[in-house]
């Protein structure tokens, strides 16, 4: 874990996040995803808990406080959890095969390649160019095992 010098946080008890209603943190969650997962915000590098907060007609501390009790994790985790996903898909589609890890890193809103391979190995306990690689080793892999039983069948036959 040494590698890009990922500590773990401790849990801290804030006392605002007991002020938030169960009703009004189930009714804030909901809206959290349908901006952040469904309108693909997170892809958006420059869009905060701040500005998602205007959005929802809140303060930043309500938005911390839905993250840290429903998500059980901080704002910008929460963000990046989903570029990672996103990130994971594109790393092993063919279709993307050609591009580097800063234009991914773009693609799936990340401000910079560092925060990208931290966040990515956070994750994942490998980097992003592992893998991919280790994706498509899989695959050769396994294309290697059919084409050597296509022809055994074909010297049976």
């Amino acid at each position: 874990m040494a590698k890009y010098n990922i500590t773990e946080k401790k849990e801290k008890e804030a006392a605002y996040r007991s002020l938030v209603s169960p009703r009004l943190m189930d009714e804030l969650k909901e809206k959290i995803l349908e901006i952040i997962l469904i309108q693909k915000r997170y892809k958006d590098k420059d869009y905060s808990a701040k500005q998602l907060a205007e959005d929802l007609g809140t303060n930043t501390r309500y938005i911390s406080a839905v993250v840290n009790v429903r998500f059980h994790m901080n704002y910008t985790s929460f963000v990046n959890k989903f570029r990672i996903e996103e990130a994971m898909t594109i790393l092993v589609d063919k279709r993307y095969q050609e591009l580097n890890m800063e234009d991914i890193s773009s693609m799936v809103g990340f401000s910079n390649r560092q925060s990208f391979y931290a966040s990515f190995y956070k994750i994942n306990g490998m980097t992003p160019r592992e893998y991919r690689m280790r994706h498509f080793a899989q695959i050769r892999a396994k294309e290697g095992k059919t084409k050597k039983r296509r022809r055994a069948e074909k010297k049976e036959d």
